[in-house]
């Protein structure tokens, strides 16, 4: 399996694969609840069967070209991960997501994942576009898409059911030509 260094600090982007849904359980079990307030993954992922059946669907997406999902891993201990939710060649545009653990919050992992994934997506797949659909109220996810460069394109006011409340969604994007000037500065 590959590896890509995120820094001099033990962490790497590796891929998440089926066959390590008992770890990715494990993982999400970690940080159930603070992952949980502004993402449902925790909610997809209950138990082995559901660990095991979110990383075959991401397995079927990879395998279309359609979806990726990593893992992030400090001195090899999965602790967060980064995805493209949509991964679409034909429109070149990508929907980027991402998610960590709470005592790896605030490290800049997150970021400094996206930044390899976007890279890759701009660079060596010809996407044009990279968005990141945020909620208002989750202010760490919508640093992180200042850091990477991106650009709030609008409110979808009341947008999102989540956990029987209604939530504004947010619509950030980063365009080819503006990762690449960002890259250069």
């Amino acid at each position: 399996m590959f590896a890509i260094s995120l820094g001099d600090d033990g962490a790497e982007l590796t891929p998440l694969q089926p066959w390590q849904a008992e770890e990715f359980l494990a993982h999400i079990d970690r940080g159930r609840d603070f992952i949980g307030a502004h993402v449902g993954l925790p909610d997809i992922v209950t138990d082995l069967d559901s660990a095991r059946a979110h990383l075959v669907r991401y397995a079927e997406k990879t395998a279309h070209d359609a979806g990726y999902l990593y893992g992030i891993r400090v001195d090899g201990t999965l602790v967060g991960g980064v995805m493209f939710r949509i991964f679409d060649t034909e429109n070149e545009v990508a929907e980027a997501g991402c998610w960590v653990e709470p005592g790896h919050a605030g490290r800049g992992l997150v970021t400094r994942a996206c930044r390899v994934i976007i890279d890759w997506a701009i660079e060596q797949r010809g996407i044009h576009r990279v968005e990141w659909h945020v909620s208002s109220a989750n202010a760490p996810s919508i640093a992180v898409a200042r850091r990477l460069g991106m650009r709030r394109d609008g409110v979808l006011r009341e947008s999102y059911r989540y956990r029987g409340k209604r939530a504004d969604m947010e619509v950030w994007s980063v365009l080819a030509p503006e990762w690449r000037a960002a890259k250069t500065a």
